[in-house]
């Protein structure tokens, strides 16, 4: 079993910057990908980035440019950095984990997934 913990969001003005992390704990060594998905109120869960066993990175195009995506893999830790925030990017932003797969990395089947962390950006 791997557990995922999410922390770092908050209330932001839009134009700001966040960062998220997601530590990952337990059977750690099994997972290959990790990714960030986020849902917004009364919207469908959506993919906003991955980084694959490799350091491979994939990003939605809403947040390509603006956020980035990298792993500690010493200490099984994920980071969304966030900048130029828009109020479209509020949303309940949830790290995800899996083991080795031919699934693409914007799939959203994940096998782990963590509790979510609320990001709320202000016009």
């Amino acid at each position: 079993q791997v557990r995922l913990a999410e922390s770092g969001g908050g209330l932001v003005q839009a134009g700001g910057s966040l960062r998220l992390s997601c530590a990952a704990s337990g059977r750690t060594f099994s997972v290959t990908d990790r990714a960030w998905f986020r849902q917004a109120p009364g919207k469908d869960r959506e993919f906003v980035a991955a980084i694959r066993w490799d350091g491979g990175t994939l990003y939605s195009d809403s947040v390509k440019g603006r956020f980035t995506i990298a792993r500690d893999n010493a200490e099984n830790i994920v980071y969304l950095e966030m900048n130029n925030l828009k109020v479209e990017d509020t949303g309940v932003y949830s790290c995800t984990a899996r083991v080795k797969t031919l699934m693409a990395l914007n799939n959203p089947r994940y096998k782990y997934w963590g509790q979510g962390s609320q990001v709320t950006v202000s016009s």
